[in-house]
Formats: C-alpha cells, sequence, structure tokens
C-alpha cells in the first residue's frame, strides 16, 4: 500500500504554454507570440528573410498563430471533453491492450529491467545490455514483442476509422493519437513507466530527472505519404523521452540528433540513426533532433515524454524562467507544487 508521500501531486501547466514555442510551419519557425506588435517586431525581419515576403503572407501567419493560441487555451476543457466522448462511445477492437502484461515487453527488455532493480546495479553494467547510439546518451533496445506492436496497431487504426473525436499530438505531428484520450495512461503508459522505465532512466539520467520522473504525456504519431512525412529539428517537453517504432513496412525516416538545446545551432552536428519496429531510442529530452522523411510505406511511433517535476518545478524546459503555475487536466504538464524536500523524498529507485 502507498503511503501518504507516494500519493499523487496535482500537476499544472506553466503560463508560458499559450505564449511560447509555437510553430510557424510553412517557415519551419518556433516563435513566441504575446501580441502582434511584439510579433511584428520579433519576427516579421527573419520571416522576410525566410520567404515571407508579402503582407498577405505575413497576416496568415499571423491569423494561424492566433488561431493556435486560443487551441492552447482550450486545450485543458477540450481534451477532457474528447476523453469523456470517447469513454462513452468507442468500442475497442483489442481491449487486453489497453492494459500492460509482461508478455507485451521484449526479453531484452525485461532483461534489463531485471538487471536494474538488482542490488548490485550500475549504469556500467547496464549499458553491456543496451546499444548507444553514436548520438552521445541516446540508447536503442528492444521495447515491445511483435505481436503486440501489431495488435496495437490494428487498435490504433480501428480508432482512427471510428467518428470518435480525435485532438492532434502536438503542435508539430497533425497525424496521430494521443493516448490519454483514448484511456490507456492508468493501465499501460503510467505502470510501464514506473515499473519499467523508471529502474532505467534511474541509472542512465540521474542528472536530469531520470531518478524523479512522477508523469508523462503519450502520444503515437503518423507518418504517412499523403500526411506527415518528416519532423522538423526540436526538442521535446519532457526531461527523458521514448520513442518506440511500432510499424508498419516504410523505408527511410531515420532519426537525427544534434547537440543539446543550450549550444548553438551553428556549432551543433547532427548524428543519423536508424529507427527499428519494436525497439525504442531513449534520449533527454532537451536533445535536439528530428526525423528525416519516409520515402514509401507509412510509419507509426509511440512517444512519451516522460516528466520530472523536481527539475521542472525549478525551471520550466520551454521558457528558460521559473514556470508560473496554471491549473491543468491529469498529467498537465508535469509541474507541481509540492516542496523540494517532498519531491526530494520521491527520488528513489522503485
Amino acid at each position: 500500500m502507498k503511503n501518504e508521500v507516494e500519493e499523487t501531486p496535482k500537476f499544472y501547466v506553466c503560463n508560458c504554454f499559450t505564449t511560447d514555442n509555437i510553430f510557424v510551419e510553412d517557415y519551419k519557425l518556433h516563435v513566441r507570440y504575446v501580441s502582434e506588435q511584439q510579433f511584428r517586431l520579433d519576427y516579421e525581419t527573419v520571416l522576410r528573410r525566410l520567404g515571407c515576403l508579402t503582407d498577405q503572407q505575413f497576416e496568415d501567419v499571423h491569423n494561424k498563430i492566433c488561431q493556435e493560441v486560443a487551441r492552447r487555451r482550450r486545450l485543458g476543457v477540450t481534451s477532457a471533453e474528447r476523453a469523456a466522448v470517447i469513454k462513452d462511445t468507442y468500442q475497442p477492437l483489442h481491449p487486453h491492450v489497453y492494459h500492460l502484461q509482461e508478455s507485451h515487453l521484449a526479453p531484452e527488455f525485461k532483461q534489463m529491467v531485471e538487471y536494474c532493480r538488482s542490488s548490485g546495479a550500475s549504469a556500467e553494467g547496464l549499458l553491456e545490455l543496451l546499444e548507444e547510439e553514436a548520438a552521445p546518451r541516446v540508447y536503442r533496445f528492444p521495447v515491445f514483442e511483435k505481436s503486440f506492436c501489431e495488435e496495437l496497431l490494428e487498435e490504433l487504426e480501428h480508432f482512427e476509422q471510428s467518428s470518435a473525436p480525435k485532438g492532434r499530438p502536438n503542435t508539430m505531428n497533425h497525424y496521430g493519437i494521443l493516448l490519454n484520450e483514448l484511456g490507456f495512461d492508468e493501465d499501460f503508459i503510467t505502470p510501464l513507466r514506473e515499473q519499467y522505465l523508471h529502474p532505467v532512466t534511474s541509472l542512465l539520467y540521474p542528472d536530469c530527472g531520470g531518478r524523479c520522473l512522477n508523469s508523462q504525456k503519450a502520444f503515437v504519431v503518423k507518418y504517412d505519404m499523403n500526411e506527415d512525412l518528416d519532423l522538423s529539428y526540436h526538442y521535446d517537453n519532457a526531461e527523458v523521452t521514448l520513442n518506440v517504432s511500432l510499424g508498419k513496412d516504410f523505408t527511410d525516416g531515420n532519426l537525427y540528433f544534434g547537440d543539446m538545446r543550450q549550444v548553438p545551432l551553428s556549432e551543433s552536428e547532427c548524428t543519423e540513426v536508424e529507427h527499428r519496429v519494436t525497439e525504442g531510442l531513449l534520449h533527454r529530452g532537451q536533445h535536439m533532433h528530428g526525423a528525416l522523411p519516409i520515402s514509401s510505406g507509412q510509419r507509426w511511433n509511440l512517444i512519451i515524454w516522460m516528466r520530472a517535476s523536481q527539475e521542472r518545478n525549478k525551471l520550466c524546459p520551454m521558457c528558460n524562467q521559473r514556470p508560473s503555475l496554471v491549473e491543468g487536466e491529469g498529467f498537465a504538464d508535469g509541474f507541481t507544487k509540492e516542496s523540494a524536500s517532498l519531491l526530494n523524498s520521491l527520488c528513489v529507485l522503485t
């Protein structure tokens, strides 16, 4: 039984969510928007240089940004409304995939976790059980059995084809599914993070919240020849990210990693990393990365942004300031009002 210290805290969003890191897709640019005057002063020259040459083009960009700001302001309410409708109306094709089972997991992954739970576990010992990519501190390992990936994809396609309401995963991915709205958080994603990923991240990323992960945002993104082909260079709103390739058949579309977001782009060199079905890539959320275009087929990826409130309560990873908290739904963006001493007591290997 959990004691009082281990009870789930209330989670919040930083107020910068409605102003910062708004992606202007046509020009591959992230912007901050507080007012039209501020936006013109900060970005009009930059946008002109990128090809936004006419007043009408600039106005089109401005209108899209205003629409995105309005969407973000309503997001908590609209997401909760969608989740309620889905729960009441959607009939799952494979109900068992919503509940994490050991049989879903690859033997190599279970071996890694068993080692991490052992008394003599160390980062050096763990590194012998997984594959480190050329990009620093990016690790690859099998996560799921192929049969489970196939059934999960069948379920996701069944939902995609249904009349149930759907939200986009984030600003940059137009096609995909928010797994909390579909009902995956409680019995699948949260146990996966707490019981299996936390022992691994505790050894690999103790310096950036890996021992203190206490919430997540999980979603699936889809790349298709007639939809999104690639993903621009970016960093995640997370302390640690797991990206699992679920399938299907596709060619190209590798990921590429640069440096941490604090390093100027001009000083960063990118390393290409192959994405293999059933395998996950584990990396720091602030590690700049992107996805190259697929050249055929269709690819689905499961993304889990794992968050440590002890880290982000001190400095919001999106605006680089002390977070200004706004109430949110569910795990929100992983911020809490818990004291540092309480959060430190939770940073133990379980």
